[in-house]
């Protein structure tokens, strides 16, 4: 076990050995290239390692029961053993959980090796594999090959070139999250300041600061506020604007930046640990901080610190997901989280209670280019009631008019709620429909599936929802892919105006299939 994974599942055809349709005979089995040292050095580093692998020639009777068997037998001579083997034998009109890309393997594989899916890692070839371990809840690595389509590619939280890579990535982000050596600490102060979805997924590594501090004080502004009174490990909150931070910034005004200093001052901070998002600074801050007489600054920056910080955090690799970048600067700090905490975003205010009752459709996001067009969302929600489902429609204090239009006439529209309240209303749901805004990180904290319409302006596998289940739709290829824009920069919204409600009635049913096998093992 690492700090990050238990346990890393892999895909058979395509993954680790060549790709032989249907085959029934052990001399075709060859090893992809670099499988057996990748799985080495992955069995060294302590990880347990399983199969889950879709093999629909049993039930089309291409191959028997007993051919299999002696096919994955070779596999594991040629391989080395493996902890699980989790083999769905249906075709893909048997309608089960098992056949990839639903979830029921990653479920049950997890289960078998003694985790959770969380704590696992899928790697596979094709965007079913993606699929079932988003699904489940698990991270996951595409190494594409020459079947792999180039939608499934553009859609993959990440993509290594080679098995081998893929060994290598999952390896890099256990080390960036586990420091060199563990310290104890009086007061730190931690900063995050951004919107209350930033402030989420900085949750887990705030944890890990809490771990080893006396004392946990966060500095946040305004727009993060309310997210921060929810999470586990602050003692006290500060608040104040940073205008190098903020999406619309006012002029830096010497006595706001004066009274900052005081503030920082009166912290008692020993230490500071400064979480900033990959396009932001942490230097000006470090300079006030300074001058505040604060001790200890860890941060990343790629740009020469001088005298400001302590400790300087660099080569995070690109598209990492937020919260595990933000454990990276813990780590460098020498704080880890404790025995026992899964790394999983979290929240004070609620967390999940059974299967959910209802699907809730949260139709607002941060910005233009992130939301859903208001006439797909009321045809998802009309879908939804259609299929039997009963939906609320949630939105902010500025949102009643839109909420309203999304609910019609099969939607039930929630009143205005406080940030811990609608944490409350999101437990109780199946799932949550959204795009890429703070609810989606707030259901994920509370353990609620979430059906992701993601546009793609900023890395899926870094602002997607976090080590909880989910489906991702819309157009992953989109023009604006990366683009980091705040406004559609092409009409009509296709990435997200194309999203067909039948898609989102099924990623709802794929979501509630964990819940349905935990249930029936129970």
């Amino acid at each position: 076990m690492t700090e990050l994974f238990d346990a890393v599942l892999f895909d058979r055809d395509g993954t680790l050995v060549v790709d032989v349709p249907y085959n029934g005979d052990p001399a075709l089995v060859e090893p992809m290239p670099g499988a057996r040292a990748a799985l080495d050095r992955l069995r060294a580093a302590g990880l347990r390692i399983g199969v889950v692998t879709n093999q629909s020639g049993l039930a089309r009777g291409r191959f028997t029961a007993a051919q299999l068997d002696a096919v994955n037998r070779r596999v594991e001579e040629l391989l080395g053993p493996f902890d699980d083997w989790q083999i769905c034998p249906h075709d893909d009109e048997a309608g089960c959980s098992c056949r990839k890309p639903a979830p029921g393997m990653v479920v049950a594989a997890a289960e078998a090796l003694g985790t959770t899916p969380a704590r696992c890692v899928l790697v596979g070839d094709i965007g079913r594999d993606i699929e079932a371990a988003q699904a489940a809840g698990a991270a996951a690595i595409l190494v594409p090959t020459p079947v792999t389509l180039p939608g499934e590619v553009a859609a993959a939280p990440a993509v290594a070139a080679t098995i081998e890579a893929a060994a290598d990535l999952i390896l890099q982000r256990d080390a960036l999250v586990t420091p060199s050596s563990r310290r104890k600490a009086g007061t730190v102060l931690v900063v995050r300041s951004d919107s209350a979805g930033d402030v989420l997924v900085t949750g887990p590594a705030i944890r890990a600061v809490a771990a080893g501090a006396e004392r946990v004080v966060m500095l946040c502004g305004p727009r993060g506020r309310r997210a921060a009174e929810l999470l586990p490990g602050v003692d006290e909150i500060v608040e104040s604007r940073l205008p190098w931070i903020d999406p619309q910034p006012g002029p830096v005004d010497t006595d706001e930046m004066t009274a900052l200093i005081d503030l920082l001052r009166r912290t008692g901070a020993d230490e500071a640990v400064v979480f900033t998002s990959f396009h932001q600074s942490a230097l000006p801050l470090a300079l006030l901080m300074r001058m505040a007489g604060i001790g200890r600054i860890t941060a990343i920056s790629e740009d020469y610190p001088g005298a400001l910080l302590d400790v300087r955090h660099r080569g995070v690799p690109v598209g990492l997901p937020e919260p595990e970048r933000a454990r990276s600067v813990a780590a460098a700090a020498g704080f880890a989280l404790p025995a026992g905490d899964d790394g999983r975003l979290r929240v004070t205010a609620a967390s999940r209670r059974g299967p959910g009752e209802y699907v809730v459709v949260h139709p607002g996001a941060s910005c233009e280019a992130r939301s859903c067009p208001p006439a797909t969302l009321r045809r998802i929600v009309d879908a939804l009631a259609a299929a039997g489902h009963r939906v609320l429609v949630t939105g902010g204090p500025e949102e009643r008019h839109l909420a309203a239009y999304v609910a019609g006439t099969d939607g039930e529209q929630v009143g205005r709620t406080s940030m811990a309240e609608l944490a409350t209303v999101l437990a109780g749901a199946k799932a949550l429909v959204v795009a890429n805004t703070g609810p989606a990180h707030l259901a994920a904290a509370v353990g609620t599936p979430v059906v992701s319409l993601y546009a793609p302006t900023v890395p899926y596998g870094q602002w997607g929802p976090y080590r909880v289940p989910s489906v991702r739709l819309g157009e992953a290829a989109a023009p604006c892919r990366d683009s980091r824009a705040t406004t559609c920069p092409v009409d009509g919204h296709p990435c997200l105006s194309t999203i067909d409600p039948a898609e989102v009635v099924a990623a709802v049913a794929r979501l509630a299939a964990p819940a349905e096998i935990a249930e029936a093992a129970a």
